[in-house]
């Protein structure tokens, strides 16, 4: 039986301050019992979906308390407002006293992730990616002119068995049979019972584009999260032991927004919608961490959002590594080495470049002696290079733009 929930009421006044965005250590979030609060930003990239007020039932914080990052908004009552204040080690007794709320909580957390992820792809690539199963054809023709034919025999697979009647239907078909010698780390069948999966390195667990009823617990080894947009791969994710994935088609019965791919051999635990549900009641621990995860993924997006407002393309670079270091909850201070999990070419997927021009900005990178790549990764003889760097092409950015205000009102 789930202990008593103590929950504290607090009041703000009409145009206070309830929390306030760039603060370290958020410990708790709000639900507002009664009143509205106006979320902002100091980078407004995009403005969210069903906008930035929030009213009685909404809640506010959990991104920064359950991620354990800084706050990235400032939430400001406009009327006076009574709030319940949930401390960060309370949520998993919320799950257990109140599941409505949690699934409240993952399900708009699924809904503004593909919300965002939607809107990086734009900013970033100036394209919409396509999100249903014809896309898996354009998916394998990329994978197989990269010759990566595991990833490319399992998108035409899954191309003739979602969408029998396309038209490409015979032509991958065609494909399949040319490179089926040279696929070999393909799983395509499970057992309706076989939860514990293993996955070769370069294999694919699902292809963007295709339909999904399943999320994924990592069990050992890791999986990269991936998207092909206007004949690029983008890197958006190396996820490792522990982490969670693929719950956004389970929560909302779409089709795969991106692609996972085995980076080393690696198990995983399979979890569908009836097991879902259970687990929900039944295993707070892994709800809490899965709207952990979920909130990593948003501050995270929310910095590449942001990161995509830096003109120079260099500046760009020393800023994703800044959020790498960031996430992985680096001191950005330490004057020790660092070794990233990924190389050059997932860098210059992570800042939208096409690769001739990302080529031409990782060799200026790459002159910063500081910098260099050791076995086909990113390695840093001092981490606090990379902070000086960052803060240094966001100074010159926020001068620009002041030159640029000054010229038009002058």
């Amino acid at each position: 039986m789930a202990g008593q929930l103590q929950l504290t009421f607090v009041n703000f006044k009409k145009d206070s301050y309830i929390v306030v965005e760039g603060k370290q250590n958020a410990d708790r979030f709000f639900i507002i019992r009664q009143g509205k609060v106006r979320i902002s930003k100091e980078v407004e990239v995009v403005e969210e979906e069903g906008g930035n007020i929030l009213g009685p039932g909404d809640f506010f914080g959990v991104v920064s308390t359950m991620s354990m990052h800084s706050h990235i908004e400032t939430a400001q009552a406009i009327t006076d407002v009574t709030l319940i204040s949930v401390a960060k080690d309370q949520y998993g007794q919320l799950i257990q006293n109140n599941t409505p709320v949690a699934m409240k909580i993952i399900l708009q957390f699924s809904r503004r992730m593909r919300y965002l992820d939607e809107a990086l792809t734009r900013l970033t690539l100036k394209n919409t990616a396509e999100n249903d199963p014809s896309h898996l054809f354009k998916v394998a023709e990329y994978y197989a002119k990269q010759s990566q034919y595991n990833q490319a025999y399992y998108a035409y697979h899954q191309y003739v068995k979602y969408c029998p009647q396309g038209q490409n239907v015979n032509l991958a078909r065609e494909r399949m049979m040319k490179i089926a010698p040279y696929a070999s780390a393909v799983k395509l069948k499970h057992g309706a019972d076989e939860f514990n999966r293993t996955y070769p390195k370069d294999s694919m667990l699902f292809s963007e584009g295709e339909p999904g009823d399943e999320l994924y617990i990592i069990q050992k080894g890791s999986v990269k999260i991936t998207k092909i947009v206007d004949n690029n791969e983008v890197l958006l994710a190396v996820l490792k032991t522990g982490d969670i994935f693929g719950e956004m088609a389970l929560l909302e019965s779409k089709p795969r927004s991106a692609s996972a791919v085995a980076y080393e051999d690696t198990m995983v635990l399979a979890v569908n919608r009836a097991n879902f549900e259970r687990m929900v009641g039944t295993q707070p621990q892994i709800i809490a961490r899965l709207t952990q995860l979920l909130s990593e993924r948003i501050w995270f997006i929310y910095k590449q959002l942001a990161n995509t407002l830096i003109t120079d393309p260099l500046g760009r670079m020393y800023d994703a590594l800044l959020i790498q270091l960031e996430k992985n909850r680096v001191d950005t201070l330490s004057h020790a080495g660092y070794t990233f999990d990924f190389g050059p070419k997932e860098l210059v997927n992570m800042v939208g470049l096409p690769q001739g021009d990302g080529t031409l900005v990782l060799r200026k990178l790459l002159e910063n002696s500081k910098i260099r790549v050791v076995g086909e990764k990113i390695n840093l003889a001092d981490i606090s290079e990379i902070a000086k760097q960052s803060e240094y092409y966001r100074k010159m950015q926020k001068i620009e733009k002041a030159r640029r205000e000054s010229t038009v009102w002058s």
